[in-house]
């Protein structure tokens, strides 16, 4: 295993502005943010509201601050065949916007079913599961979606998320097994991965292949006990402080980088937390968060060259 990463690290941009949860403080503007992130030291981030969505504007604030925009999430609706035209208009006017910055991927998330993001059911209520035919329409416009992604140069991923259609392991490797992997990739999440009851560590091995897109993210485990026992939805356990940054938490992030350097994993891996920044600092929590990974990477490369001496003596 080589101790040096061939991923980019980098940080999202939630950490100062979460308009998901329109309680959390909101004090922070676009170059603000860049300007910390580039003084902690991170490689980019993923576009966020608070960017210019100007492309010359926004690529001069990048230049100055050194940093690269890596991605943008975005919801779709897929899953319902009445809405597949506007739909895949509004995802290839999106592609297009981040092959304009020069992103390398296109992070979809399937809003069809959720309580909070699905814009034709109230927002309450449970995640509703895909029925045979929804399946179906999801994969064939995730395909499309993929082929036009290829198209211009970049891959499409996965993101699997709390309180959508994918969000438990039975869902997310169904989702695997249905879809082509030169269409279709995986964003692993860490914290909605153990949201989800799925081992970050297990859903990383077993789909190693598919693969693409990292958001490193860390869960509190008394606080997830309490939203389970509760029955609290996802936005309530965001405000009970369910995620926080590695190391913050209960997720073992150890074997996850060593499992991606050992991989020769080279695309993004985003720290991400969504905390209110009023009660955690983003400044100070996000750079806990690097210095935690850095300092993983640190072992492992220790531990690889003592390996190396060792051989070289024998």
């Amino acid at each position: 295993m080589s101790g040096l990463r061939k991923f980019k690290l980098g940080v999202g941009a939630i950490a100062w502005t979460n308009p998901g949860i329109k309680s959390f403080a909101d004090n922070y503007t676009g170059e603000e943010i860049l300007s910390q992130m580039s003084e902690i030291g991170f490689e980019g981030t993923e576009m966020n509201r608070k960017f210019p969505s100007d492309l010359p504007m926004l690529k001069a604030l990048l230049k100055r601050y050194r940093l690269e925009i890596s991605s943008q999430f975005k919801f779709v609706l897929f899953s319902d065949r009445a809405h597949a035209e506007r739909e895949t208009e509004t995802f290839r006017k999106h592609a297009d916007f981040l092959r304009g910055l020069n992103c390398k991927h296109v992070i979809v998330c399937e809003a069809g079913g959720s309580p909070l993001w699905d814009p034709r059911r109230p927002d309450s209520g449970v995640a509703i599961p895909l029925d045979d035919a929804a399946w179906r329409a999801l994969t064939d416009h995730l395909h499309a979606a993929g082929a036009y992604c290829r198209k211009l140069g970049m891959r499409l991923v996965y993101h699997h998320h709390a309180a959508t259609a994918i969000e438990t392991p039975a869902e997310i490797d169904e989702l695997m097994r249905r879809t082509d992997p030169d269409l279709v990739g995986l964003l692993l999440d860490t914290g909605h991965a153990r949201y989800g009851g799925y081992e970050p560590i297990d859903l990383l091995r077993k789909h190693r292949g598919r693969i693409g897109y990292v958001h490193l993210k860390d869960v509190r485990k008394e606080v997830l006990a309490r939203v389970k026992s509760e029955g609290l939805d996802f936005r309530q356990a965001v405000m009970q402080g369910v995620f926080t940054v590695p190391g913050d938490g209960c997720i073992d992030f150890a074997p996850i980088i060593g499992h991606l350097i050992e991989t020769g994993f080279d695309s993004w891996a985003l720290i991400e937390a969504e905390q209110d920044p009023a009660f955690a600092d983003p400044y100070r929590y996000q750079k806990m968060g690097k210095e935690h990974i850095e300092f993983l990477i640190g072992r492992l490369s220790a531990t690889d060259g003592q390996k190396s001496e060792i051989r070289q003596k024998a």
